[in-house]
């Protein structure tokens, strides 16, 4: 049983990454944001029935642990992807919108300059 919850939570995370990858790119708490967070939830639950492991108690904190790890792998990948530029759509503090987004405002002008001058 315990080898397949690690089997199962492995997938999970495998699973999430490209859906943490999508929601990282989107502005927070909006439709595609939501998308990205909770469509592989389907899957993880057929995934559960399938690999037998139920509904049991202990294997929610391996599980739940799995997809959060998963969507959290999968925005960093898109951080290194676009190269750290802020790009994610979010600010400090997670902030959405242009105001607190590095390309806001003349953001992506101002860097343009600075690394001019270097």
């Amino acid at each position: 049983m315990a080898h397949n919850l690690w089997v199962a939570a492995a997938s999970v995370l495998l699973l999430n990454l490209p859906f943490g990858f999508w929601r990282a790119g989107t502005r927070r708490f909006s439709l595609p944001w939501l998308l990205a967070v909770h469509t592989p939830v389907p899957f993880v639950i057929a995934l559960r029935l399938f690999s037998g492991l139920g509904w049991r108690l202990h294997t929610f904190p391996v599980m739940v642990g799995a997809f959060l790890t998963g969507q959290f792998l999968g925005g960093k990948l898109r951080g290194r992807w676009a190269g750290g530029r802020g790009t994610t759509g979010r600010g400090p503090g997670g902030q959405s919108g242009a105001s607190g987004s590095a390309r806001g405002a003349g953001g992506v002008a101002a860097e343009e300059n600075r690394e001019e001058e270097d």
